[in-house]
């Protein structure tokens, strides 16, 4: 399987390459008041309104450093319509990396607060940690975000 590299908050993260609709430069967002931890705001990708999620403020407390390495993810949800979208921002996506679901070992913690954080492997002698992009969207969206086009 392929999976997307990226940094937030100082550590390395993957994200199944298949879910992975584009990576931008960042662009500006659109704030949205009273937004949920996480929230980092709306973005305009082709004509639809797409919620954006800061992945450094849910892991390291703090918002993703503005750098010309910053990017934005979107998204596709893991849902039966194949109509959400969630925009990521990274400190940096510029890697591949091709391993087998296998290679990938459970933590042996329990993170309620962090569900969308998975299984780790070791790449180039760092520990590299898969998220899951249908339980970050439920976790910083509501519950509803995977089953309803976000317009």
């Amino acid at each position: 399987m392929l999976y997307l590299l990226i940094k937030a908050g100082g550590e390395r993260f993957a994200l199944e390459a298949h879910h992975v609709a584009e990576v931008l430069p960042m662009i500006a967002l659109t704030p949205v008041p009273n937004a949920a931890c996480g929230v980092a705001g709306m973005a305009n990708y082709r004509g639809t309104a797409v919620p954006v999620v800061d992945l450094a403020a849910l892991v390291a407390g703090r918002p993703a450093r503005s750098m010309l390495s910053t990017r934005l993810l979107i998204a596709r949800l893991p849902d039966d319509s194949g109509a959400g979208l969630c925009g990521i921002v990274a400190e940096q996506a510029t890697d591949l990396m091709r391993r087998d679901r296998a290679d990938f070992q459970p933590t042996g913690l329990s993170n309620d607060g962090a569900p969308f954080l998975g299984a780790v492997t070791i790449e180039a002698d760092q520990l590299v940690q898969v998220i899951d992009v249908g339980a970050l969207a439920r976790l910083v969206l509501g519950a509803s975000a995977e089953s309803a086009a976000i317009a």
